[in-house]
């Protein structure tokens, strides 16, 4: 196995299924840089027939997976985790080209992603079962935790890394084999990691991946979501598209994870430090412009220090630097693609014609390119606006004014998700009852960056269930067999 592999190694183009890159689909899928429009690469426009040799190969390959002891399995999970971290700048960059979020994030990224590699390479050799105390002589009784068999894993665009190994490595170090559609707008990311893994000694079918457009992949995933023999789907998006999932996975009872959509709200109580409350929101809300799906999207201040807020938010927010990943002081970049901006600069026009009042930003930033919108901070935001009942996701702040701790937590919980929340204060007695009010699956009290590997990641509500990291992030790809033998005595 090489050490490292050169930049022009890392990029792949085809599908990688059971052990072999195929390039065999119908038509081609164009990789655009963000940044400036132009295309970088092509993938397979892949469909149903590449989706079943997917699953052919993994389901060929969980006989034997299954049965690899778990200390071997967490020995390539850590050459994985090795290989990803030489490959970390290269990574990185790939990163920064294909998604648009800032050099620093794009390899901060990487090292995100490998922790859950090595985590879970450590959690393989711990998956223990129950000796279950017998209730008559002559038994012995025990629970057994085993994969659950082929998993099928679909991942969103924001974290192309993050997400590959947040629900990858688990399932390997489970036992489980791997189907997975990266999202189209950055596959490049995805099959690099991939290819890693094959380097590391994933054996042949045990992790395939599939590419596919936007307009595709429900023929792809339907493939999966037909097939008896995926039995577990594992999936990062929008609420509907986990609906949807929800709904026809029932047909074959597969067994579900749904990371789904965010409305967090950001509180900042009349006690609370305001300037480590700035920059709790600064990390929270502008990492990867706003395009994550635990970032503040509601925030709260009250009466008493919302002013004062406001004018230190503002003066933070008006001095980020905004520029493509090229260049080494850019803090924020591109969008995605011009669904994305279309839908803050929607945000925002109907958040002023409502009576909100920009502070700094609120605009498209066309001198940069077509993907850049500049990070926004509103005042006088209600309920009412679409920024408060719709995920923005882009880098705007719509400030909301309160004077009660009982109607913020009321208007925090007025909505149907229920991902991440944040809140500053420094009332202890407040901490937990606030702590305990919100109806969220993550919870960040004076903190602004949450997330994990060791932490279990997931949400509640309309954001979906299941937990990916923490010492629970192989339940989702086991089930318990319980084991009886009896006439001992």
């Amino acid at each position: 196995m090489s050490l490292t592999l050169s930049r022009a190694e890392l990029v792949r183009t085809a599908n990688f299924i059971d052990g072999q890159w195929r390039d065999d689909a119908e038509g081609w899928l164009p990789v655009t840089d963000p940044a400036s429009g132009d295309r970088i690469a092509q993938v397979p426009d892949s469909g149903p027939a590449q989706a079943r040799a997917a699953a052919d190969a993994a389901q060929a390959a969980f006989a034997t997976w299954r049965k690899v002891p778990a200390r071997q399995r967490a020995a390539i999970l850590k050459r994985w985790n090795d290989l990803v971290m030489a490959h970390q700048e290269d990574l990185g960059r790939l990163i920064s080209r294909e998604q648009g979020k800032p050099l620093a994030e794009g390899k901060g990224e990487v090292a995100y992603a490998a922790s859950y590699i090595e985590w879970f390479a450590e959690q393989a050799t711990r998956m223990n079962g129950e000796v279950i105390p017998a209730p008559v002589p002559g038994r012995r009784m025990f629970a057994l935790r085993e994969p659950v068999g082929v998993v099928a894993a679909i991942t969103p665009w924001n974290f192309p890394a993050a997400m590959i190994a947040r629900k990858i490595a688990p399932a390997l170090a489970a036992g489980c084999t791997v189907v997975c559609k990266p999202a189209e707008d950055t596959p490049l990311t995805s099959l690099a990691l991939v290819l890693l893994a094959h380097e590391a000694g994933v054996p042949p079918g045990v992790l395939n991946i599939v590419t596919a457009s936007r307009a595709r992949t429900p023929a792809v995933v339907d493939a999966w979501l037909d097939d008896p023999r995926v039995r577990k789907i594992t999936f990062t998006g929008s609420t509907p598209v986990g609906k949807h999932l929800a709904r026809r996975s029932a047909e074959t009872l597969k067994k579900l994870s749904l990371e789904l959509g965010g409305n967090a709200p950001f509180i900042v109580f009349e006690d609370a430090d305001l300037d480590a409350a700035v920059e709790g929101l600064m990390a929270a809300k502008f990492r990867n412009g706003g395009q994550t799906c635990v970032c503040p999207n509601r925030v709260f201040v009250h009466g008493a220090v919302h002013d004062a807020f406001a004018r230190k938010l503002a003066g933070r927010v008006g001095a980020l630097k905004v520029g493509p990943a090229s260049d080494p002081a850019s803090q924020i970049g591109p969008m995605i693609n011009d669904r994305a901006v279309e839908k803050i600069e929607r945000h925002v026009q109907d958040a002023v014609a409502q009576g909100a009042t920009v502070l700094v930003g609120g605009e498209r930033l066309q001198a940069l390119g077509p993907h850049y919108f500049a990070p926004t901070v509103l005042t006088g935001a209600t309920a009412r606006m679409a920024c408060s009942g719709e995920e923005t996701f882009g880098p705007v702040v719509p400030l909301t004014r309160f004077d009660d701790e009982a109607e913020v937590i009321a208007a925090a919980n007025d909505t149907p998700f229920g991902l991440a929340a944040y809140f500053y204060c420094q009332d202890v007695r407040r901490i937990w009852r606030v702590a305990d009010a919100l109806e969220t699956g993550i919870v960040g009290i004076n903190e602004g960056a949450l997330a994990a590997e060791a932490a279990p990641f997931g949400g509640v509500k309309e954001s979906g269930y299941g937990r990916e990291g923490s010492v629970h992030g192989l339940d989702d790809y086991l089930h318990i067999k319980y084991v009886c033998q009896g006439q001992l005595d």
